[in-house]
Formats: structure tokens, C-alpha cells, sequence
């Protein structure tokens, strides 16, 4: 019997596919499913065109795919990591910056060092100044906003380092200077001093409040250094540093502060070609060193020491701002013997360009040497009784305005 291939019930379609070399290939399970997918384009419901049936599986198997299961897991993967990504980049931002507080506290401060010292730093400096403080704290100012060497020789206890070190954090958070380095008598005795403006900056709340866009970024490190490298700010990065040697202060568009610096170095360490380079490309160098007595007790007593070092600072350290440009520098130091480093450089004969200013602990001693001489027996007899100096002190009390008459000491709220 004669079968028109354009008119076939479907268990007839199903067997004639099915005779062929290949064996079975459909059902009518399949062929069901088909006809309800390609609907009436196979025949009229009861019966199915084959030649019409092969058209609409060919245009099936070269139909363009939505996507395999294999693509739909990529796709999967891909939105997760976008996502954490996201929240990743998310906690890295610090958000936005707070506001200042006081701006004419911060004003008062950019122009005024010992105003900056007594508003940001009280615990510090809670103690009046002496006349001696003032003159060096001019000094200092006028280093840092003008230029100029300026090396000052204070009594230890005088408080010249913790001065130096708040010279540098006033240098760079109001853009006095872009670049500090400060170079203490060993690599060790830096990075003291270093730590030392870091506690500063990573707790102290008046420097937050009036300098949020210096200070709270470093303050969002939360003390981990790791998170330097991925901070952000407004989905920017901070290209803030924070090392043993070194701070870089963040890269905030608008602050007078941004990508300041601060490095260590001992004087008879790597000074030479210290150099930052910035991430637009610029290159920057020292413009302001900072010298905290760089001479040891071992140094002071070796006349080949006291020279290398002098000759360090002559070249290495005055050469840091780079050819042709000259560096301002303050160095707070302590004569240890005559003829030792820091002699030869408060001499202005001899290093004229370093304004050498020696303060003492005492400008004048007492006229009646004689109570003090009996002060003196009278201490050294309960001493050796083990009595203690009770009765020296009351001696003292008894005769104080005789004993201190004709002194003059530096700073008088230093004493008890």
C-alpha cells in the first residue's frame, strides 16, 4: 500500500522513521511533544507532513541556543564575584570625610607653632614656656614657613624632641612642607621619634577634629598597616603608607596635607638620594630635615666620629633637597663635650650658616654660697645617716629667699 509522506498519522510517521539502518530514533512520546512545540506548521493535528516535520527540526538544531547549563553556571559565578567585589570595594572605603570642627582653631594653628603646640597637644605641653621655648619655637617657625639651618642646644628635659616632633606634624598637615626627613643619631632612635608622631596621628582627637582629611584615614587603618594598599576614598585609592620608616598621608583631592611625607633615617645610615615618587608621576624630595641629637655618648668622646658626622650633615644631609635647591633644618641637640659634634655646629664662627643658639638650665647661680654650702653639709650628713633629706629640705625652706637670691634659672615651672 502506497504511503504519502506528507500525509501520515503519527504512529505511521514514528514506524516509518524507525525502519531505516539506524533503528529506533523516535517515539511517538517525542513526536507528540514536537507537534505541540511546532503546533500546526507539521499538518493539520491529525496528521503530519514529513518533509514539513524535517524542515522544522533542522530549523531547530541551528536555532541559536539560550545557553548551556555550563554557561549558566559562568554567568553565576561571575555575578557572585561582581557582587563580592562590591562589597569588598564597599568596605574598603572610608566614606565621607567629617567635618571640621573648629576652623578658626585650625586657622590659628596653620599660622601660629607654639599655638598649634598648646591647642592640639595640652597633656604635652601643660607646663607655661619659658623665654628660651619661645625663642626656639620662633626659630622653628621660621625654618619651617621661610627656610633657613637653625640649631638649638637645650639642658635634657627641656623638651626639644617631642618640639622637633611636633615641628614635623606642623610642617606637613598644613602643607608647610611636602616632604620632612627626620634623622635622628641611629636608625632605632628615628623610629622612636616616628612612633611617637604616629601615636599622635592614630589617636589624638583635637588633630581629628580639625584635620579629618589628614587624620581619619589614617584613624580608618584601625593600627592593621595591610590596609594601606586597598583604602579608598570616593572609590579612589589613598596611596596612604604606613611603615617602620615612613608615612605618606593620604591623597585626598583639596587637602593642603595630601601625599605628605615624613621618613627616618639614621645620620650615619642611608641618607643619600632619599626621594618619594608620587602616584601622578611626580617626583619629590626633602624640602625640611629635622635633626634630633645626632651624636651618641660613644660618638661625643671620638674626635673621628664627631667628624664623619659632621661631615654627613655638611654634605649628605644639606644635599637631600636635590641639585640646585637648597633645604631647611632644625636641629635640637646637646653639647656632651667641648669640641664634640654639636659644639662645632653651635659655633658660629665655624658653621655660621647653622645660627647656633645655646640655652642653659641655669643663667645665674645664687650669691650666698655659704647657706648653700651648709645646705650641702647638711644633706650629705643625713645621707650618710640614712635619714633621708628631710632635714636638708626644711633647711632649705627656712632660708629659701637668702638661698635663691641672685639666681636666675631658665625655666622656674619646671621645678617642684
Amino acid at each position: 500500500m502506497a504511503i504519502d509522506p506528507r500525509n501520515l498519522r503519527p504512529g505511521e510517521l514514528c514506524r516509518l522513521l524507525n525502519s531505516t539502518p539506524l533503528g529506533t530514533v523516535i517515539n511517538e512520546r517525542q513526536l507528540y511533544r514536537h507537534r505541540n512545540r511546532a503546533g500546526y506548521r507539521l499538518g493539520d493535528g491529525n496528521r503530519v507532513d514529513l518533509l514539513r516535520y524535517v524542515a522544522w527540526l533542522v530549523e531547530e538544531v541551528h536555532r541559536p541556543r539560550a545557553g548551556t547549563a555550563s554557561d549558566s553556571y559562568e554567568a553565576l559565578k561571575e555575578r557572585a564575584r561582581a557582587r563580592n567585589s562590591a562589597i569588598a570595594k564597599a568596605g574598603r572605603d572610608i566614606g565621607e570625610l567629617p567635618a571640621v570642627v573648629d576652623a578658626v582653631r585650625r586657622q590659628k594653628a596653620a599660622d601660629s607653632f607654639q599655638y598649634f603646640c598648646e591647642a592640639y597637644f595640652p597633656l604635652t605641653f601643660h607646663l607655661a614656656w619659658s623665654d628660651d621655648h619661645r625663642r626656639v619655637i620662633a626659630k622653628i617657625e621660621e625654618a619651617v614657613l621661610y627656610g633657613g639651618l637653625f640649631a638649638l642646644a637645650m639642658p635634657r628635659g627641656s623638651g626639644k624632641t617631642t618640639i622637633a616632633e611636633c615641628a614635623c606634624l606642623w610642617a606637613i598637615l598644613f602643607g608647610h612642607r611636602q616632604f620632612v626627613a627626620l634623622i635622628g643619631a641611629s636608625e632605632a632612635h628615628a623610629e622612636e621619634m616616628l612612633d611617637s608622631i604616629k601615636m599622635e596621628l592614630d589617636g589624638n582627637e583635637q588633630l581629628l577634629d580639625d584635620l579629618p582629611e589628614a587624620v581619619y584615614p589614617i584613624q580608618c587603618l584601625d593600627g592593621i598597616a595591610n590596609r594601606c594598599a586597598g583604602q579608598l576614598y570616593q572609590s579612589e585609592r589613598t596611596h596612604i603608607s604606613w611603615t617602620a620608616r615612613e608615612i605618606v598621608l593620604p591623597t585626598i583631592a583639596g587637602s593642603s596635607a595630601s601625599g605628605a611625607i615624613i621618613r627616618v633615617a639614621g645620620i650615619t645610615g642611608r641618607i643619600r638620594g632619599m626621594k618619594f615618587k608620587r602616584p601622578d608621576g611626580q617626583t619629590v624630595r626633602p624640602s625640611l630635615v629635622v635633626l634630633d641629637d645626632p651624636q651618641t655618648d660613644e660618638s661625643a668622646r671620638s674626635p673621628s666620629q664627631c667628624a664623619q658626622r659632621e661631615s654627613i650633615l655638611a654634605g649628605a644631609v644639606l644635599g637631600l633637597a636635590g641639585p640646585g635647591k637648597k633645604i631647611s633644618g632644625i636641629m635640637p641637640c646637646t653639647v656632651i663635650r667641648p669640641e664634640d659634634m654639636a659644639d662645632r655646629i653651635l659655633n658660629r664662627d665655624k658653621h655660621p650658616q647653622w645660627q647656633g643658639q645655646r640655652t642653659k638650665m641655669v643663667y645665674a647661680f645664687p650669691t650666698n654660697e655659704k647657706l648653700w654650702q651648709q645646705y650641702a653639709q647638711i644633706r650629705a650628713d643625713s645621707l650618710r645617716q640614712e635619714k633621708g633629706i628631710t632635714e636638708a629640705t626644711d633647711f632649705y625652706e627656712q632660708n629659701r629667699d637668702l638661698m635663691d637670691e641672685g639666681s636666675v634659672v631658665a625655666w622656674p615651672e619646671r621645678y617642684n
